[in-house]
């Protein structure tokens, strides 16, 4: 089946129908009025129906002619958008780029970066991922991400990406004000903490092996979505576990929550921006943007 439509014959119906007459419409499109006329019979003959009505003075579309120019109007915009599209690939600007954000941090933070990137017409798409523990690298190895703001030290084998360090993450070991571990006195043992559930934030890796910290063997586990479900549910008692000290410090300060000190600590984790070597301006523009925030900055 051979396409009767061009985006030739939909601009020219475009130009008719805003400009209200086939002489005005041959003006904007810098042609003489019979190559409109033409296109407009043409169209006509191949569709099998009238779009104008032809009794007036002025160009009115018949009720099959709007409904064609409603239509049509979609596929211009999305021509004229695939055209900018493929001008921005040749430029070396990404049409879309993905940043994947671990859920430690506020993703509020990095919008003031974004309103910035936009005002410099890049034309890019931006698409932000929620990613956990190793999530972020697995976003960035597999290219679901181009950028990944956030991910843990030991990044995996392979290579194909740059990294630099944002801070170090201290983490306690909190537990919720009337959970039986906060009467227990400290250093805690692994014996008594094995005897509660520990609260875990699940791993969003899809390709990755998923990594898990601070839960003992043998031990009872709930698994959450994220960090800020894991806090909520430490603070309801339903388990134990590492949070990240700037996050659980003001349910501290107002009783919800108590720190304790644990036999065998958990070590304090560097938090890096990470990106794939091969990137476009875009990215190049981001990267210069995001490596200029600190920690306490983008911290939750």
């Amino acid at each position: 089946m051979s396409i009767k439509l061009s985006l030739d014959s939909l601009e020219v119906l475009d130009a008719i129908a805003t400009k209200g007459s086939f002489a005005a419409a041959a003006d904007s499109l810098f042609r003489v009025p019979s190559a409109i006329t033409y296109t407009v019979r043409k169209l006509e003959e191949d569709l099998g129906v009238s779009l104008f009505n032809r009794s007036g003075h002025r160009a009115e579309l018949t009720e099959a002619g709007a409904e064609l120019l409603r239509e049509g109007r979609h596929l211009l915009i999305a021509a004229a958008e695939l055209e900018c599209r493929v001008r921005r690939v040749a430029s070396g600007v990404e049409t879309e780029l993905t940043i994947a954000v671990s859920d430690l941090f506020k993703l509020e933070a990095i919008f003031p970066i974004l309103n910035a990137f936009y005002a410099q017409n890049f034309g890019t798409r931006i698409k932000l991922l929620r990613e956990v523990f190793g999530g972020g690298w697995d976003a960035l190895v597999s290219g679901r991400a181009g950028i990944a703001l956030g991910v843990p030290g030991d990044g995996p084998p392979g290579g194909g990406y740059t990294t630099k360090p944002i801070g170090t993450i201290e983490f306690i070991y909190a537990v919720s004000s009337n959970h039986p571990l906060a009467k227990l006195p400290e250093p805690l043992q692994n014996l008594d903490i094995m005897k509660y559930r520990s609260i875990s934030a699940a791993d969003s890796s899809r390709n990755l092996a998923p990594r898990t910290s601070g839960i003992l063997t043998g031990q009872d586990v709930l698994t959450v979505p994220d960090m800020q479900s894991k806090l909520q549910a430490q603070i309801s008692g339903l388990g134990v576990g590492y949070l990240p000290k700037k996050l659980a410090e003001q349910y501290i300060a107002t009783g919800e929550l108590v720190a304790k000190l644990v036999a065998e600590p958990r070590h304090e984790v560097t938090s890096f921006l990470a990106w794939r070597s091969i990137g476009g301006k875009s990215q190049q523009w981001l990267l210069e943007q995001l490596q200029q925030l600190t920690l306490d900055e983008v911290l939750m």
